[in-house]
């Protein structure tokens, strides 16, 4: 009951929330990587020791591909960034990074504008359809709920915690790009998508426990009130959603700590996705239910 009653707390925190996650990704922006705006990236390991970063992009600079990006990766290896290279530009690039210092080029992925549109239009066409399926299952599940709140209102306040559990994540990594230099890539779009489903599982329980009180309520005659109803309904399925996402927290921190590097962005996203979840279904979805429940009653 301490959660519903107190859910006026809870809504200004996740606004304040909210305005720096959106605050973080105006200011900062979410850089793009190549799968979505095209180019060509390459990781280039020194053996021997990494040079300065002003002295591998002097050496770029040889080879005449307009604006290059040059980032420190690891201890001993840089990431290069350029517009799409053509297979000489690709090997005059490595020539001129190997005439002073031995390398050996760890990776190499070249995509081409009008790919990364296609991949942009897929990764956003994906959000959209997953959103859609959850919503319309939540309101077929939900379609013999209409007191107090209607039905579709369940799917409503769904996408309202979805809208939050995407733009959690999104500012944290802006932040996290802005000192990094990582970017948004198909690994990013992947993370957003498990989350949608992930982070929707604990509010439908939590949903089908409030359902599952009203229609004992209403079979045995019992008037009670919304507010009891949800803050009873959060109280019995608490325990379960965080211990829950407790064990995948876990599991995720050792991924961050002591995981690869290609994957360690996209676990720190999830992590910080899961924990965002995981206090919106608890702290704001069921607990959004009750000022829409009086709004209903009094029309």
């Amino acid at each position: 009951m301490f959660i519903a009653i107190h859910r006026t707390f809870f809504f200004w925190f996740t606004g304040i929330l909210l305005a720096a996650a959106l605050g973080a990704i105006f200011y900062f922006g979410l850089p793009v990587g190549i799968d979505f705006a095209g180019g060509s990236l390459m990781q280039v390991q020194y053996p021997n020791g990494r040079p300065a970063l002003a002295a591998v992009e002097q050496e770029v600079s040889t080879v005449p591909l307009g604006p290059v990006s040059v980032r420190a990766s690891g201890s001993d290896a840089v990431s290069i960034r350029t517009a799409t290279l053509t297979p000489e530009e690709h090997t005059a690039v490595l020539a001129a990074l190997s005439h002073n210092a031995s390398t050996t080029e760890l990776s190499y992925t070249s995509v081409g504008p009008s790919l990364g549109a296609q991949f942009t239009s897929k990764a956003l066409w994906a959000i959209f359809a997953v959103v859609l399926a959850i919503v319309l299952f939540i309101a077929f599940a939900f379609r013999k709920v209409s007191r107090p709140v209607p039905s579709w209102v369940y799917g409503l306040t769904v996408i309202v915690i979805l809208v939050h559990d995407l733009v959690i994540p999104a500012g944290f990594f802006a932040i996290f790009a802005h000192f990094t230099g990582a970017e948004v890539d198909s690994l990013f779009v992947t993370a957003l998508l498990a989350l949608l489903g992930y982070s929707v599982n604990d509010t439908i329980i939590i949903f089908d426990r409030v359902r599952e009180h009203l229609a004992v309520n209403e079979k045995t005659g019992t008037k009670e009130d919304f507010e009891t109803t949800v803050g009873k309904s959060i109280s019995e399925t608490m325990t379960r959603s965080i211990n829950t996402s407790l064990t995948v927290v876990l599991a995720l921190a050792v991924l961050v700590i002591l995981g690869a590097a290609a994957t360690r962005t996209f676990a720190l996203v999830m992590l910080v996705g899961v924990i965002a979840g995981t206090y919106s279904s608890v702290l704001l979805a069921a607990p959004l239910l009750i000022p829409l429940s009086r709004y209903f009653t009094k029309k």
